[in-house]
């Protein structure tokens, strides 16, 4: 799969921002796919779950019998980034979600869906997140919230009331916001290091 140390990473996409996180792999210097099919999922060393609405991605996991697979990746230690509606896709335990509503889970977290309101509440803030010099900037569009976190559960970021809003757990990453709208090419930084070192560990 890993040319050397360029990673093959993969963006899901079934519906949501799939571009705007294409570009910023590819950006990156990633090698960049997009998985639609199981036969996809195997050909990459790391997996974007996009924005977008959770539900839709969620029914159409199953309808392109992409559900189970990503589940098996992700318990075999794929890496992960999930942003907004991927990290409600992530997450163990979901509030506010719609009748019959499933997750791929493997984030040991709770998630509340929408919990900022719709999208005329939308907002931008400057957050400092641990481990970067300096703040980013966050675009939140339809947000979630974490609001609980299980004990391997890493906090990268809160709000300044506290609330949670970026995760890292092994080789998942979750955000509540949208670096790859903002052009907050960090996370993405910190996930491709992740895949790598994923990818060396497996040889």
């Amino acid at each position: 799969m890993t040319d050397g140390m360029t990673p093959r990473v993969g963006v899901l996409a079934l519906q949501g921002d799939v571009r705007e996180h294409v570009r910023m792999l590819d950006g990156l210097g990633a090698r960049v796919s997009l998985v639609r099919r199981p036969a996809d999922l195997e050909a990459v060393d790391g997996l974007v779950l996009p924005g977008g609405e959770s539900s839709v991605i969620d029914k159409l996991a199953r309808a392109f019998g992409m559900q189970q697979p990503i589940r098996t990746a992700i318990d075999r230690g794929l890496p992960v980034f999930g942003t907004c509606a991927g990290l409600i896709l992530l997450a163990d335990r979901v509030e506010g979600a719609i009748s019959g509503q499933e997750t791929f889970g493997g984030l040991d977290a709770t998630v509340r869906r929408n919990a900022f309101g719709g999208q005329n509440e939308s907002f931008e803030t400057a957050l400092a997140v641990e481990g970067f010099r300096g703040s980013v900037p966050a675009s939140f569009i339809r947000a979630p919230l974490i609001t609980e976190v299980g004990p391997a559960v890493r906090v990268l970021a809160r709000l300044p009331d506290g609330g949670i809003v970026a995760v890292e757990q092994r080789r998942l990453l979750a955000t509540a916001f949208h670096p790859e709208v903002s052009g907050e090419r960090r996370f993405h930084e910190r996930f491709l290091a992740r895949v790598r070192e994923a990818s060396l560990s497996s040889r």
